[in-house]
């Protein structure tokens, strides 16, 4: 038996008694998606998803009509294209 499973099991990050976030992360809604990908498969695909920005909830599809790029070679490429358009930085909880 090793010292691991001795161990209890918490999260690695404790979660707030706030309210929640409005939206998912960038990275989840990336995830759902295999690359490379034209903008308009993304839009049909996940353009409905709203995702968590420094200036609050957005969907994919209103930060996708600022992005000038029709084709996404990589997952790389696409957040960064988006994080072009959003920003990056803490999300407001409040």
């Amino acid at each position: 038996m090793s010292d691991e499973d001795d161990e209890e099991e918490t999260p690695a990050v404790e979660l707030g008694e706030g309210e929640s976030v409005e939206g998912a992360p960038l990275a989840r809604v990336t995830s759902r998606l295999t690359w490379p990908q034209q903008k308009s498969e993304v839009v049909r695909k996940e353009g409905e998803s709203v995702i968590r920005t420094p200036d609050g909830p957005r969907s994919v599809e209103d930060v996708l009509s600022e992005v000038e790029t029709a084709y996404f070679a990589s997952r790389r490429e696409f957040t960064e294209a988006v994080q072009s358009v959003v920003g990056t930085g803490p999300v407001p909880t409040e």
